[in-house]
Order: structure tokens, then C-alpha cells, then sequence
């Protein structure tokens, strides 16, 4: 199991957790189609965060045209290029799966206020 966990750590992304539940935040992940490749940005809510270690994921939830859209990302795909912090989220739930069933804005999370010493 060591040669497993070694493999493991080398291929985990360094300082890729910047971000918490409740946060929004903008994903731009790698697409191929063909030949091509694109880089596609996809910004919303992220509602939960799963497992530990290479297998971390992680869902964002985002409103499209009416229509609630989730994606679930690896965190430490190389797919993904880089997760953009857009604003932080004031919460206290680990899972924000209530936001399926809001419309509108009783779907948005408060934002985080941080207080600076002067």
C-alpha cells in the first residue's frame, strides 16, 4: 500500500484547496474534442466536497437559464487548470444540498465578511 500512497503523492496538485462550501468560485478545465483543445470556464456554488487524498472531488451548482446545472471535478485532475476564488461564502453546513430546492434569491449564500485590524 506504500507504493500506492508514494504514486499518489506525486501526482496531488500543491495549495489546490483554496476554497471552502458555500464558496463561489470559477473552474477553467481543460476540454478535448478531437484534435482541439479548449479551456471552459464553469463558475457557480460549491455545495459539497467528497472523499480524501487523489480521490478528492468536489461539486459546484450553478443556475443556467433556469435550469440548475451540478458538475462534479476530481480536484486533482490535470484537467483542471486553475479554481478562481470569485467571493466567499458565509456558512454552516457541510453539505449545501438545500440550495436544490431554492429559486432565485433563496438560493444565494451570504458572503463572508472579514474583518481587517487597522
Amino acid at each position: 500500500m506504500d507504493i500506492i500512497r508514494a504514486i499518489e503523492a506525486k501526482q496531488m496538485k500543491e495549495n489546490a484547496e483554496n476554497f471552502s462550501i458555500g464558496d463561489t468560485v470559477r473552474v477553467s478545465f481543460k476540454i478535448v474534442e478531437g484534435t482541439t483543445e479548449r479551456i471552459q470556464v464553469f463558475e457557480g456554488i460549491v455545495i459539497a466536497k467528497n472523499n480524501t487524498g487523489i480521490k478528492r472531488t468536489f461539486v459546484v451548482r450553478k443556475i443556467s437559464y433556469g435550469v440548475g446545472v451540478e458538475r462534479i471535478f476530481p480536484l486533482h485532475s490535470p484537467r483542471i487548470e486553475k479554481i478562481e476564488v470569485v467571493r466567499r461564502g458565509r456558512v454552516r453546513r457541510a453539505k449545501l444540498y438545500y440550495l436544490r430546492s431554492r429559486v432565485g434569491k433563496a438560493a444565494k449564500v451570504p458572503e463572508l465578511l472579514i474583518k481587517k485590524n487597522a
